[in-house]
């Protein structure tokens, strides 16, 4: 019988959570976002309307790019009665053509377009010293033995033990703002680690925390997409007063390295996602670092349970954690990615790939390079039945292709598809009950919270 992926589909039944270890005392005091999903919903189509107003700064030639694309959806959809790109997955039910629709992928587009913008693209001595890099990378990474045992290339950071930390606040909700010396370095014989050492500002690490006074909580680490890194967004795109006052769990979201105050100008992420590939190794690498140290830190703060809940790189940087630390007990991966080079492959314009010297950016050598800090390399170490997954079935950014291969890779955990784009997890029904789900029945939250 073929599984179903479907999770928390209409008019099917659902297995009930299982009961918690620890009731939790249900929180109390004012929260200062109203957390119900009307509310939520509502913030969601502000955040989205800011979101166009930003968007609309950059060039008009960005927009005719995603108008054109997203025109060729829209007549591939009608021709063949049937949403261009979507994919049948098994027990999923395939998204219905409308305005709505089309409006989610115009918007997908234009962000893809703004993240093509032509100034992006290498110039010819970039691309011969990349694949001069990604050389010696695979000669270094084959000679010590990480392509074969990817583990062996993640070192165990020291504890995290007395961070800074000082009050925030962010429209009524309090958090603080933890900060501390990242202590990552690549290792001494990879190739651009005098690059990645030269970012100052990268070498310091920061968290947003939300946290309870009274007695042992859960603790979510929520690892954010990329280009933000800013709490303000990152606050919103994890629901956090509604996690934190509504349900009662401490929260800790980390800023990933080359993001938000992290970065060396430019936009967030920037020096992460780019054609530097040597650059995404390291990134990942110390973004996993980094969790983990935020990982011990909170281990000393009595918890009750600890998780990661990621989303977009968040979600590929939950994969890879979850691979590399043992303990936790919980692991939500929202639309994520897995599969760099697939992806990489699948967003380059075609000059890049038909360019003589990008062949070896976009070849096997790349993957085999990019494997050491693949989810795909590592086993999760977290339980199969508190592993979870959302992704969107017209995802123009991550794409369904990448949900899936991370499905089948964590061995078919529960999963909850709906019908929009990459952000489209922000106003989905289907991905608020998914995580209800995946928080009630490993214990952090209670079926009677709010």
């Amino acid at each position: 019988m073929t599984p179903t992926l479907g999770s928390v589909e209409p008019g099917v039944p659902q297995p009930m959570p299982k009961p918690m270890s620890q009731p939790m005392s249900k929180p109390t005091g004012r929260v200062p976002i109203d957390p119900s999903p009307t509310a939520w919903r509502a913030g969601a189509a502000g955040f989205g309307r800011r979101a166009l107003k930003t968007v609309s700064r950059f060039p008009l030639a960005h927009f005719g790019l995603a108008v054109g694309r997203t025109g060729l959806f829209l007549a591939r959809s009608i021709a063949t009665r049937k949403v261009a790109g979507a994919i049948d997955i098994p027990g999923v039910r395939e998204p219905r053509l409308s305005a709505a629709l089309t409006a989610q992928v115009a918007m997908d587009e234009c962000i893809l377009a703004i993240m093509n913008n032509p100034s992006r693209l290498p110039e010819e001595s970039e691309l011969v010293r990349v694949g001069d890099e990604l050389d010696q990378a695979w000669k270094v990474y084959g000679e010590r033995g990480w392509l074969e045992n990817p583990r062996a290339f993640h070192g165990d950071p020291p504890p995290l033990e007395r961070p800074g930390v000082r009050p925030a606040r962010w429209l009524g909700l309090n958090y603080e703002r933890l900060t501390f010396d990242s202590l990552y370095e690549p290792h001494s014989d990879e190739p651009g680690r005098d690059r990645w050492l030269a970012h100052e500002a990268n070498r310091t690490a920061y968290a947003w925390v939300l946290r309870h006074r009274d007695g042992p909580r859960p603790w979510l680490v929520c690892l954010h997409g990329f280009g933000t890194g800013r709490a303000f967004m990152d606050l919103y795109a994890f629901r956090a007063a509604f996690l934190h006052h509504a349900l009662g769990i401490n929260l800790a979201i980390p800023v990933h390295p080359m993001h938000g105050a992290r970065s060396s100008g430019g936009f967030s992420g920037g020096d992460f996602m780019s054609h530097d590939l040597l650059n995404v190794v390291h990134g990942m690498a110390q973004s996993a670092w980094d969790t983990r140290r935020v990982v011990s830190w909170i281990r000393t703060q009595e918890p009750a349970a600890i998780g990661l809940y990621g989303v977009s790189l968040g979600g590929y940087l939950t994969a890879l954690t979850a691979g590399l630390e043992d303990g936790l007990d919980c692991a939500i991966a929202g639309i994520p990615i897995c599969d760099l080079p697939g992806l990489y492959l699948h967003h380059a314009p075609a000059r890049l790939i038909r360019h003589p010297n990008a062949r070896a950016l976009l070849g096997e050598q790349v993957a085999e390079v990019l494997s050491v800090v693949s989810p795909l390399s590592f086993e999760p170490l977290v339980p199969h039945d508190r592993r979870f997954m959302f992704a969107g079935l017209i995802d123009r950014m991550a794409t369904p292709e990448q949900a899936l291969a991370l499905w089948e890779h964590w061995g078919q955990p529960r999963i909850a598809w709906y019908g929009g784009n990459h952000v489209g997890y922000l106003w989905s029904d289907r991905v608020e009950a998914l995580v209800r789900e995946a928080l009630e029945s490993t214990g952090f939250a209670s079926p009677e919270a709010a």
